[in-house]
């Protein structure tokens, strides 16, 4: 059994980055939503209160149950989880006079193991708009200008509080700080490793499975690829993947997972190609998602039709359905407040699927990051084309295209999206860059080709850098490849005749256009 850390979620928007930095520290953690109760702290060796947005002292703000400092494990409490704990333990928490957001210099006092081998003074991101005045108890371990107890120590409590975010990159020392809380304060030994999970997965996976056979529906993306080579590996000849071109796909995409999957790895693989009956229900359909939701749909329609083909010809032992979930989906499925989430674009990763088949669930990734997917995936020997692949939205490039689809614009489409991904890799830039790819606009130009006019559509090119896809930024990509970019396009590509960059970042945008 690993060690585990338990974090409670009190709504941040990052309270993701805590358990990557966690993670990060080859240790395992969950992420429970702060009314989860204290069950879900059974067996963990330390625990820890994410920020959040509310004000401790406003009707309806959410608590911590004040048993969790009596568990006998160490608390670490960061930004709101330090003001609720002060809260609920007699302390006093009042609205600052001057509120601190952004880079702020901190003073380490004494000798805590929370900074343990860390300057006395270093840069630290706070955001927050209260200020502890009492916590009882507490010993002072950090200070800054504006918060005379931006750390403190609370030995009663077995409890220490920091008020700024040492999660985000912007905290000069925050992985460190993170790290001596699991090793220096809890005593973890770091044994999360992704060698360590290949073999209890494949292990866990025979035993769920037994000699039942599984289906996995196979898209090329990282987590679908990388689930079905390790299942491939825990299960062999009892797998089959089933691949559907819904005709949205990147160029030579269908052709390049039916080459790697079918004939270089040997994965039984069936192959539906369904793009006339995808193109034809979105005929005319212009609304995002509407477009998303007749897509997933159609989706689970083909998938069920091609696994009720695999029962009838002799696979009738079918018991089992395996997905490539990933522990943000499952995150992001439970609201914090007990209410629906917010939705800003539905997806349909997961959509119905179970249900409607009446199976049993395999997700080797269930509590895994997309990191460690990928590096799952370079254990396993997949190329660095798949396991580095970027990210890729379910609807394809109906999501690129904006307007309605037809066949025409998939395919004019396909090409300028193919130059871009060339031409950054040519550059060198594909790691960079986190996401990049060209977007189809309902826009038509003027333009001058040959000294003749020209009325085409515009293309708007598309680069962030991230490292979740939480938050980016448009990439700084040279303005010499952009404009080879915008060369090829408009010189290869009938159709388009303008070529334009997106440098809106997430927030307030978000990274595809629909």
């Amino acid at each position: 059994m690993h060690q585990k850390i338990v974090i409670l979620d009190f709504g941040s928007q990052v309270t993701q980055l805590i358990a990557r930095r966690v993670r990060e520290a080859k240790v395992f953690c969950e992420i429970h939503p702060f009314h989860a109760g204290l069950k879900v702290c059974e067996g963990a060796t330390g625990i820890i209160l994410s920020g959040g947005p509310a004000s401790v002292y406003v009707p309806g703000a959410p608590q911590v149950d004040a048993a969790i400092y009596k568990l006998g494990v160490p608390v670490l409490g960061i930004c709101y989880g330090m003001q609720v704990t002060a809260h609920v333990n007699g302390g006093k928490v009042i609205k600052a006079d001057e509120r601190e957001f952004g880079r702020t210099d901190l003073e380490v006092l004494g000798d805590d193991p929370l900074f343990a081998g860390l300057p006395k003074s270093q840069m630290v991101w706070m955001s927050h708009g209260d200020r502890i005045e009492v916590i009882p108890g507490a010993t002072v371990i950090a200070k800054s200008a504006n918060c005379p107890l931006a750390a403190v120590h609370a030995p009663a409590l077995n409890f220490r509080g920091v008020q700024f975010h040492p999660e985000v990159a912007h905290t000069q020392f925050g992985a460190q700080i993170i790290g001596n809380f699991l090793t220096k304060v809890c005593g973890c030994r770091g044994d999360w490793t992704m060698g360590s999970f290949i073999e209890e997965e494949i292990a866990r996976t025979r035993t769920q499975v037994g000699s039942e056979q599984v289906i996995l529906g196979l898209s090329g993306g990282v987590d679908s690829s990388v689930a079905a080579v390790l299942l491939h590996k825990a299960i062999g000849t009892q797998l089959t993947c089933i691949f559907v071109n819904n005709g949205l796909l990147r160029a030579g995409e269908a052709d390049g997972v039916q080459k790697l999957f079918a004939d270089h790895i040997g994965l039984k693989l069936v192959y539906a190609d369904a793009s006339e009956r995808f193109l034809t229900a979105l005929a005319g359909v212009s609304d995002p998602e509407q477009k998303r939701k007749i897509i997933g749909k159609l989706f689970v329609d083909v998938f069920k039709d091609e696994a009720l083909k695999i029962k009838q010809s002799g696979g009738g032992h079918v018991k089992f359905l395996a997905q490539g979930t990933l522990y943000p989906d499952v995150i992001e499925s439970i609201s914090v407040h007990g209410g629906p989430a917010s939705v800003i674009k539905s997806h349909h990763n997961v959509g119905g699927l179970p249900a409607d088949l009446g199976l049993g669930l395999v997700e080797p990734f269930r509590f895994l990051f997309k990191d460690e997917v990928r590096a799952i995936g370079s254990e396993l020997g997949l190329p660095d084309e798949v396991v580095w692949r970027q990210p890729f939205p379910g609807p394809g490039l109906a999501v690129r295209i904006l307007g309605d689809i037809t066949a025409e614009k998939v395919n004019v489409l396909q090409k300028a999206d193919l130059i871009v991904r060339e031409e950054l890799k040519k550059a060198g830039l594909e790691r960079v860059i986190w996401q990049s790819f060209a977007v189809l606009l309902p826009v038509k130009s003027v333009g001058v080709m040959g000294d003749e006019r020209t009325y085409e559509n515009a293309c708007a090119i598309r680069a962030v850098t991230s490292t979740d896809g939480m938050t980016a930024d448009f990439a700084h990509i040279p303005h010499d490849v952009l404009g080879k970019m915008a060369g090829r396009i408009i010189n290869e590509v009938r159709g388009i005749n303008r070529v334009v960059y997106d440098i809106t970042s997430k927030p307030p945008g978000t990274i595809e256009w629909e």
